[in-house]
């Protein structure tokens, strides 16, 4: 039980990373990303391709983040003009276009048989049960660190020009800030969390494939933010740990449906995930944690 529940513990570590990484984008700037898998994708193919060459596992995770950051700023600069519903099924595709790519480019990620053997620290050295102990403490530094990192950026200028152009763009273009420029650093340091997520997850399971960054890996992360607080990076981790919960705890509703097949059983664990949501939504319609924004204060207290 305690294998399961460290197992567990690193799953929600890696989606409250993803839903950090989509809420800066989405929840801070306005811009929906539905691409999120595919930078996912490109943080876990990229250490995977370095460690298993010789590279050190560090370095693999950071040239998974700069690999990610870089995807991320040139999808920005492509669907600079685009908006809303346009933005989210561009970004879909991008996701999309990575998955296939990486099941087609056989010599490079071998195709849909996928890379496994991915180093990860100690293992082979550590019982399994240490080794997840360990990786689950490198999760909760990196997710402490990201999370400190973006509250900061929540609450410089550069978070409050992101929040104006999530309110209105061409209000902020006209108080002179350039639109461009902080729509490409908030997708490249968004893409940059999920890729370390990522690096994260190779490295944790020592095997990735296509099939892993299939869409409903967004769907689940949306579903977090969506939950948990658009724009609040404590309701983003609060999401992302509900939903683990959420789609792990139906599991035990196995036993009291001994007569669904296990297709069945699956389709109702997701309709029990659903229907729990749309609970929570309908009572807190912006999410357990919903963002909090001071007003601003002119002039001095007492005039």
């Amino acid at each position: 039980m305690t294998a399961y529940l460290t197992v567990m513990a690193i799953s929600a570590g890696i989606y409250a990373l993803l839903a950090l990484g989509v809420n800066l984008t989405w929840g801070m700037a306005g811009m929906v990303n539905l691409g999120l898998a595919g930078f996912f994708a490109v943080g876990g193919y990229t250490t995977a391709l370095l460690t298993k060459s010789g590279v050190a596992i560090p370095l693999g995770i950071v040239a998974a983040a700069f690999a990610a950051a870089a995807t991320g700023a040139g999808v920005a600069v492509i669907t600079a003009r685009l908006r809303a519903d346009y933005l989210a099924i561009v970004t879909l595709g991008f996701s999309e276009s990575v998955r296939i790519a990486a099941a087609n480019e056989i010599w490079l990620t071998n195709g849909s048989d996928g890379i496994a053997g991915i180093p990860g620290p100690w293992r082979g050295v550590l019982p399994p049960q240490q080794f997840n102990l360990l990786f689950l403490a490198i999760v909760v530094a990196v997710l402490i660190a990201t999370f400190i990192v973006l509250q900061r950026l929540v609450h410089a200028p550069f978070g409050r020009v992101l929040r104006a152009i999530r309110d209105d763009e061409d209000v902020a273009a006209v108080a002179g800030k350039h639109v461009l420029a902080f729509k490409v650093k908030a997708f490249a340091v968004g893409a940059a969390v999920l890729g370390v997520a990522g690096a994260l997850y190779a490295h944790e399971t020592s095997f990735i494939a296509p099939d892993i960054f299939a869409p409903l890996l967004t769907l689940n992360i949306i579903l977090a933010l969506v939950a948990g607080g658009i724009g609040n990076n404590w309701g983003a981790v609060l999401g992302a740990v509900l939903i683990v919960v959420l789609l792990e705890g139906t599991r035990f509703a196995a036993p009291f449906l001994p007569f669904l097949a296990p297709a069945q059983l699956a389709a109702v664990r997701e309709l029990l995930v659903s229907v729990l949501l749309l609970a929570i939504l309908r009572v807190l319609p912006e999410g357990i944690l919903p963002e909090r924004i001071r007003p601003a204060v002119f002039g001095r207290q007492g005039r």
